[in-house]
Parts: C-alpha cells; sequence; structure tokens
C-alpha cells in the first residue's frame, strides 16, 4: 500500500499546520533557526509515534517549518535590523525602504519572491534535478574557482560614490577598500570557525552556530548603531502594493531561483552564498553615492533584490529536498532530520509527492500570513520609540549569542559590528563583508 494511503489526512494536515506555526516563530525571532526545530522534533519523535503520528508526517512537518521559515524571516531583517543566516544582506536595502516608509511592501514583495520561487521551482524541478545529477560534481570540484570569480567581480565592480576630477584613482581606491572589508571580514570568519569549539551555549538546548555572531554583528547590530546616529523614527508607512516593474519582479524571481537551486546541491555552501551570485543581476543600488544622486534607482533595485533574496531561500529549501530525493544527500539540519526519520531510506516517489503536498499548502499560508504581518507589525512599531527600539533589539542579540554560543560567541560579536560599519564609513556596498563566509569556504574547497 502507498504512502499516501497509508497516512490519515487529519495527521498530515495537523502536521503541516503545527510546522507551519512552527515557521513563523523562528522566522520571527532572531536567533532560533529551523535546526533548532527540526532537532527537537527528531527528538520528540519516539513519542510522537508512540501517540499514533507516522514518521512521514513527522518529516513533513520539519519540512513546512523550513518553508514557511523562508517566507517569515525577511520580517525581522526590514523591521529590526536583525539578521538570519539567510537574509544578511536583506538588512540594509529593508532597512533602508523601512525608513522611507516602504518597509510594508518590501515585505510584500518579499513574499512575492518566495511564493514566485515555490511555483517556478515546482515547474523546473524534475529537469533541473536531472541536469544537477549529472553535473554537481563537475561544480563541485570547481567550486572554488567559481567562488573566486565571484569575488573578483564583486570587488571590479565596486564604484563608490563619484567624486569629480577623480576619475579613475578614486574607483580604484573604492576598490581597494572593497578588498580591505573582504579581507578582514574573511579573516574574522576564518577565526571564529577554527575556533568554533570554544563556544558553549550557556542552555543546551539553545545551541547555535557561530554565524549567529557573526552575521549579527556584521550586518544587524552595525546598521541598527548607524541608524542611531541620525535620531531617526519609523515613519508611517505607505500602501504595501508593489510599485516595482513586473519585469523586476519576475527577473528577481527567475535569478533567485535559480541559484538557489544549484547551491542546494552543493556541499558547505549556504543560501547566503547564491544571493552574491543573484545580486550580480541587480544594479548597484548599496553605496550611499548611488542613493543620493537616484533615489528612485536605488529604491527599485533594493525591491529587486530583496525579491531576488526570498526566492533564493525558498527554492533552496525545496531543492534541498530534491537533493536528499535524488542523490541521499543532505544539505540542511531539517533534510539531516528528515533523513534519519525515514532511515536513511532513499525516498519513494509516494513520500516526494506527499512532501510536495506539504509544500505547497505550507507556501500558501506563509504567502497570506507574512503578508498580513507586514501590512500590520508597523502600526506596533510605529508607537514605539526608535532609539530605544535599536537599543532593545541589540540587547536582545547579545543575550540570545551569549545564551547560545556562550562568552566566545558573545566577543565575536562584539568584534564584527565596528568591522560592520566600516562599510558605509568607506563608502563600498556591505556584501564584501560576505567574505566572513567567502573566504573560509574558498579555502575550504582549494
Amino acid at each position: 500500500m502507498s504512502v499516501l494511503t497509508d497516512v490519515p489526512m487529519w495527521a498530515f494536515l495537523i502536521s503541516v499546520l503545527v510546522g507551519y506555526l512552527l515557521g513563523i516563530v523562528s522566522g520571527l525571532v532572531p536567533g532560533i533557526h529551523t535546526n533548532n526545530f527540526a532537532l527537537i522534533l527528531l527528538a520528540f519523535s519516539p513519542f510522537l509515534s508512540e501517540k499514533g503520528l507516522p514518521a512521514v508526517c513527522i518529516a513533513a512537518m520539519i519540512l513546512s517549518n523550513s518553508i514557511s521559515h523562508t517566507f517569515h524571516d525577511i520580517i525581522p531583517s526590514i523591521f529590526l535590523g536583525a539578521p538570519g543566516e539567510d537574509t544578511a544582506l536583506a538588512v540594509l536595502p529593508g532597512h533602508t525602504l523601512l525608513l522611507e516608509g516602504q518597509g510594508a511592501q518590501a515585505i510584500r514583495l518579499s513574499a512575492l519572491g518566495s511564493a514566485g520561487s515555490v511555483v517556478l521551482s515546482l515547474l523546473t524541478v524534475i529537469p533541473l534535478s536531472f541536469l544537477f545529477v549529472k553535473g554537481h560534481q563537475v561544480i563541485q570540484a570547481n567550486m572554488a574557482y567559481i567562488l573566486i570569480f565571484v569575488v573578483f567581480v564583486m570587488i571590479m565592480t565596486e564604484k563608490g560614490e563619484y567624486l569629480h576630477g577623480e576619475g579613475k584613482i578614486h574607483v580604484w581606491r573604492k576598490r581597494f577598500f572593497a578588498f580591505l572589508l573582504f579581507g578582514m571580514s574573511g579573516l574574522l570568519g576564518m577565526l571564529a570557525f577554527r575556533m568554533e569549539y570554544l563556544s558553549s551555549p550557556i542552555i543546551g538546548w539553545a545551541e547555535g552556530s557561530i554565524l549567529l555572531p557573526l552575521l549579527s554583528g556584521l550586518f544587524g547590530a552595525s546598521q541598527l548603531i548607524i541608524s542611531l546616529f541620525s535620531d531617526p523614527i519609523i515613519p508611517v508607512q505607505y500602501d504595501s502594493k508593489p510599485d516595482l516593474e513586473r519585469t523586476k519582479i519576475f527577473r528577481g524571481i527567475v535569478t533567485g531561483s535559480i541559484f538557489g537551486s544549484i547551491v542546494a546541491w552543493l556541499p558547505g555552501i549556504s543560501s547566503s552564498i547564491a544571493t552574491l551570485f543573484a545580486r550580480l543581476f541587480v544594479k548597484e543600488d548599496e553605496s550611499s553615492g548611488d542613493r543620493f544622486q537616484d533615489d528612485g534607482a536605488f529604491q527599485s533595485s533594493s525591491k529587486e533584490f530583496i525579491v531576488s533574496i526570498s526566492g533564493v531561500n525558498t527554492s533552496n529549501a525545496i531543492f534541498g529536498l530534491m537533493a536528499l530525493a535524488f542523490l541521499g544527500k543532505t544539505r540542511s539540519g531539517a533534510m539531516v532530520a528528515i533523513n534519519e526519520l525515514m532511515n536513511g531510506v532513499s525516498l519513494e516517489i509516494s513520500q516526494v509527492v506527499l512532501f510536495l503536498c506539504a509544500l505547497l499548502l505550507t507556501s500558501l499560508l506563509s504567502y497570506l500570513s507574512t503578508i498580513y504581518l507586514g501590512d500590520n507589525i508597523h502600526h506596533v512599531l510605529e508607537k514605539l520609540d526608535y532609539p530605544k527600539l535599536c537599543y532593545g533589539i541589540i540587547f536582545f542579540l547579545a543575550v540570545m549569542i551569549l545564551l547560545s554560543t556562550g562568552v566566545f560567541g558573545l566577543l565575536i560579536f562584539v568584534i564584527s559590528i565596528p568591522i560592520g560599519m566600516l562599510a558605509p564609513f568607506l563608502g563600498v556596498k556591505k556584501s564584501h563583508a560576505m567574505g566572513v563566509i567567502l573566504l573560509p569556504v574558498i579555502l575550504y574547497f582549494i
């Protein structure tokens, strides 16, 4: 008898709903990752099985959690400036749009990016999966060279703010600053990863990755501190209806989905690196010079980039399931947990179909709730004192980091903040600080 007929409908729907709700929690609360819930659900799986819940339903719950997370994790990045591992690069454009009254629109665009990625991924999942099965070893063997090329393009396309009369000297100075920021963040990443054994959670169940203090300092707290320099307030948010051209929305979905799907097949590569690939297809927008010269262009490219980032994360989660189904390889904590629940046996077609149904239902619910939260959360934040809110978020991040990674993690957090603040002061894009992940990964593949 097939899995589809063995699984009670009530058990399947409850599992998807619980996973969806857990994804809202992990997405909205900085410092909580889908891996935390995946491991907790895996630990409780024997108890749940005794109560009559089939293992495939527990696996569907974990999958729903990971999909729901990719929809909702953009909200704290934009409204609080508190990034997760996969939304670090969204902090600057998203937070800027928030302060310009377009935070709710940014959330809606993110939801469109994730939902569009689900549709595009499901339409292309079969041909792309067969293509990646054939070519993933070639890509993996040349991954170091591919990433070096990405870094080269990132640095060589850095122009900074145009200053009349300086010519090429100014451009090469900005490229040097970009290389400096990349190198400093990369060295910090190497130090943190090599000494990660020093990080120990104060609360056992709250164990977190060293990426939490690294990315929270480089992209979260540093941006909040810079915002405090201007004593800003959260303005009234305009109509959330997207005003980005459909062609740019579609381009953001396509680029995000493609790079998110590619990275899902490669070990040691997170979706945060896929966002850097997608970033190359979006017009420059992060330097202060670009912004003041053409604010409309800045907003347009920021919105497209947010669509792209959301597409990356959702596509990465979907194709992570395909990597497990076709190769038996796990590329995330959620897939590790699902693989263990399935006893390491190759997934049957009926199981994959069931998981895809869970994915579709979760995506629909997540799309609606993400838009609802994006349209309403600012009503609460507008009533708060923004400087005090920033201080509160920084304190919250510090506490979360201390609880999950110990004193060593807190030290890394403190060190990463001034490095993250260098980008706007040097007049270069903050994406160069992704050297914190890129440099260690490049050295891993060499």
